[in-house]
């Protein structure tokens, strides 16, 4: 085993001496040169040949060779073109991802059959045309990834012949119509990859009803239309389901709720790093290990995910037109890590008691029509790393004293009445509220007074002018008025002249 050791620039030529090699690696090894023919006639006495990772050339020729000990082989990440040899069949396991591979259907569509292949990957190439629709010799085949290549045209229907089929990855090619009726017999299927195609028509009810192994769908970005069929909601062991990026429309199922899976604190797939499979065929049990690789959405960015790295339950359904409001059996997902809903239609309030999903890192309802106020219960999950809410009518104050006004103001902006840090808007406060009651209060002392003041205004307009006036327009209380005064007068200025 020599991997990581600098043998290059050229290719290992002492090699050609070694004849009783059982096991080859010299993976990322700095050689780059063209790997020469005898190299070839070496790997038939292996039972593995790992010269990944260099910077090897040239084509593969296709010579009568025939593989005694059904190796695992792999030559990912050289440059090796044009067709992929016939005699590699006759391996257990073929990585040949990312080459200049350019055609595989001689490959796929030779007579014998291939009994023991149980991966092969030939993802990252320069493939393109039709996927050869002769998958039906494959007997054994557990993984399949033909992603990241030009592949157009429909899925082929034999690749629902592939009876033990646990991992079929499709991802990023130009493949266009709906997913063939006959993979519904792939009924081990646990994961399955059709994302960043051209697919259209609706999503098949089979996938439910047939496909009830499934822990892993992704079909996103392509033209799927039409509702969620109910017969999703019988994949009981989903784990991450990816509708974003289509045309879907009407509510979100409520029966989501069926997503056991979500509930309970399980591991993808396996425990261990390598998933290990036992093939049954006629020569025997025969077991191969191989990486299951996932391209998610994940707190809004793409990222590749491996193995054991894949413990993450998630749902996105982005980017369509769902409407109505959010059901709140979602609630009951609480193992749900990534929840992203945003880009739809979808009405209502936030469901109160979505502080239960706990294990939320990633929540998105952006670019809806939410109204009503923030749970508060959303404050109660501490492990929220990516929240946006943004472009919806939410109202009220953003809860205080948590985590939720350590997010950037872009998470909450656009919901005009929103207020509280970390927006500029603040909140009316309960000082203010106090202000207005003794204000009121005042106002109602000052209107007491104006009215007590008024009052005795009119008691002395009313009395004055009940004496004043009736001495003004009647003559003989008038005169008597004069005389009494002149009386009083007389009599004072008597007494002061005494003094």
């Amino acid at each position: 085993m020599l991997q990581h050791c600098k043998l290059g620039p050229d290719f290992p030529k002492w090699l050609q001496t070694q004849k009783n090699l059982m096991q080859l690696d010299i993976s990322n090894a700095g050689i780059s040169d063209i790997t020469p023919e005898w190299f070839w006639a070496l790997s038939t006495r292996l039972n593995k040949m790992n010269i990944s990772y260099n910077n090897l050339t040239g084509i593969i020729p296709d010579f009568p060779l025939r593989l005694t000990e059904y190796p695992s082989i792999y030559l990912a990440a050289n440059q090796f073109e044009g067709s992929i040899p016939l005699f590699l069949r006759r391996a257990v396991s073929l990585d040949l991802s990312n080459n200049k591979f350019s055609d595989v259907t001689s490959f796929v569509c030779a007579n014998d059959t291939a009994e023991r292949l149980g991966q092969l990957d030939i993802s990252n190439n320069y493939l393109s045309g039709q996927i050869p629709d002769c998958w039906e010799n494959f007997k054994s085949l557990a993984y399949i990834d033909v992603s990241n290549n030009n592949f157009s045209g429909q899925v082929p229907t034999s690749m629902g012949s592939v009876l033990e089929l646990l991992v079929l990855i499709l991802r990023n090619n130009s493949l266009t119509g709906q997913l063939p009726f006959s993979m519904k017999h792939c009924k081990n299927l646990v994961m399955l990859d059709a994302g960043e195609n051209k697919l259209s028509g609706i999503i098949p009810s089979w996938i439910g009803s047939g496909l009830q192994q499934l822990q892993m769908l992704s079909l996103r970005k392509n033209h799927f239309f039409g509702s969620i069929p109910l017969s999703l909601c019988f994949l009981n062991g989903i784990r991450f389901l990816d509708l974003s990026v289509n045309l879907l429309w009407g509510p979100i199922p409520k029966c989501f709720i069926n997503f056991t899976a979500m509930t309970t604190q399980e591991r993808f797939l396996t425990d261990s790093h390598d998933h290990s499979c036992i093939v049954n065929h006629t020569l025997g049990m025969y077991g191969y290990d191989y990486d299951i690789i996932a391209l998610l959405m994940w707190k809004g960015v793409e990222h590749i995910f491996e193995n054991d790295k894949l413990l993450l339950k998630g749902i996105d359904l982005s980017s369509n037109q769902f409407s109505g409001d959010i059901p709140s059996e979602l609630e009951n997902l609480v193992e749900l890590v990534s929840l992203n809903l945003s880009r739809n239609n979808l009405t209502g309030k936030i469901p109160s008691e979505i502080g239960r999903l706990l294990s939320l890192e990633s929540l998105d309802l952006s670019r809806n029509h939410l109204f009503g106020s923030i749970p508060s219960s959303l404050a109660q999950i501490d492990f929220l790393s990516v929240l946006d809410l943004s472009h919806n009518n939410l109202s009220g104050q953003i809860p205080t004293g948590t985590q939720l006004q350590s997010f950037n103001a872009s998470s909450y902006e656009e919901n005009q009445n929103l207020c509280g840090l970390p927006l500029e808007k603040m909140c009316p406060k309960e000082g203010p509220r106090q202000e207005s009651v003794v204000k009121t209060q005042d106002e109602n002392d000052d209107g007491f007074i104006q009215a007590f003041f008024a009052s005795m205004g009119l008691g002395f307009f009313a009395g004055f002018w009940g004496i004043f006036g009736t001495i003004l327009f009647n003559r003989s209380w008038r005169h008597a008025c004069f005389r009494s005064l002149n009386n009083i007068t007389e009599k004072v200025m008597s007494r002061w002249q005494w003094w």
